[in-house]
């Protein structure tokens, strides 16, 4: 039996933080289940950083050496630049043709994001951002991929996808197009050190390259319960943000740390060095994979060139397809 098709990608806003891995292991798990197609989302980059693309391409190399780093295959998965692959701006051209507006603008995350962007002082109000889940669609349905791995957040996007794909078979009379499925991520909602959201505009991050020194120093600033103020006070572990990363990382000790804290027998300062020491031996392959990926440079060069032209030879094929089906 054949494999089926995944198409997944991120966008490029530099080093990747320790709350992408629970995606990024997904995809290590996929790569042996599946025909994965890995795309740097650079042209998706632009819809919100119309005027600070100077960064772009240097992230694009960020991203891709953390995935290299922590065991994306590039000899198992298609690692590529989305705008090395020029068939997707072909594609999101023809279908934004047949595609009307009310679907876009119905999109859930469409005007949140406009006003939580608008809130930041970025007018996004443009075609491009508008339009940016055809270019979605695009991307997926250029190679044909059966299935994509979302978060819930992004099942109305692949829906999208497929009522674009439809619409083309139908109005063309053709069966060029699979309508992909959902695979749902298990994501672990893992907090920053300020117990907001993990994300680099809030500078709460710990890097998936972070340093020993790095990892200390975020470590050292996590929240703990605000109620323990001497080590010989009592605390909560539930409501302290070491405790959640000592769940996810240091599993073993869990319990033995929460009586410990409850009883006033470990301190704030003892569990942060433990946390410290857990993570950055967890984090110590990626880094050194990283280090060796940088010593090489022309390694990740050959890598997305290699990858951007297996991605190539099958999105010609499928727009070879297409053509036809247009009659242009």
């Amino acid at each position: 039996m054949s494999k089926g098709r995944i198409l997944s990608g991120m966008r490029p806003t530099g080093r990747l933080h320790i709350g992408h891995l629970s995606v990024l292991e997904n995809w290590r798990r996929l790569q042996k289940e599946y025909q994965c197609h890995f795309m740097v989302a650079d042209w998706h980059a632009i819809t919100t950083k119309i005027e600070e693309t100077e960064s772009i391409r240097s992230n694009v190399r960020e991203l891709v050496i953390d995935w290299l780093s922590v065991g994306i295959d590039p000899e198992e998965s298609v690692v590529f630049v989305q705008s090395q692959v020029k068939e997707h701006a072909e594609l999101h051209l023809l279908f934004s043709m047949i595609t009307p507006i009310g679907w876009l603008e119905r999109c859930p995350t469409y005007k949140d994001q406009v006003q939580q962007l608008g809130e930041q002082g970025k007018d996004i109000n443009t075609y491009g951002f508008l339009g940016y889940p055809v270019l979605q669609a695009a991307d997926i349905l250029v190679y044909k991929a059966d299935t994509v791995p979302v978060g819930e957040d992004q099942i109305p996007h692949v829906e999208l996808t497929r009522e674009i794909g439809r619409r083309f078979n139908f109005l063309y009379q053709t069966k060029i197009f699979p309508e992909p499925k959902t695979l749902l991520a298990e994501v672990s909602l893992l907090p920053g050190v300020d117990g907001r959201k993990m994300s680099k505009s809030y500078n709460n991050e710990i890097a998936i390259s972070a340093t020993t020194e790095e990892i200390q120093s975020r470590v050292n600033a996590m929240i703990t319960d605000p109620a323990r103020v001497r080590k010989t006070d009592p605390g909560n572990p539930e409501v302290c943000v070491v405790y959640t990363y000592q769940k996810l990382y240091n599993p073993g000790e869990t319990a033995e740390i929460a009586e410990g804290c409850r009883t006033a027998q470990i301190g704030c300062v003892a569990c942060k060095k433990k946390l410290t020491a857990v993570i950055d031996g967890f984090l110590s392959p990626f880094r050194e994979k990283r280090q060796q990926l940088l010593a090489n440079p022309g390694q990740v060069d050959e890598i997305l060139a290699t990858g951007a032209e297996k991605a190539r030879k099958v999105a010609q094929a499928t727009l070879a397809e297409v053509r036809e089906a247009v009659k242009i």
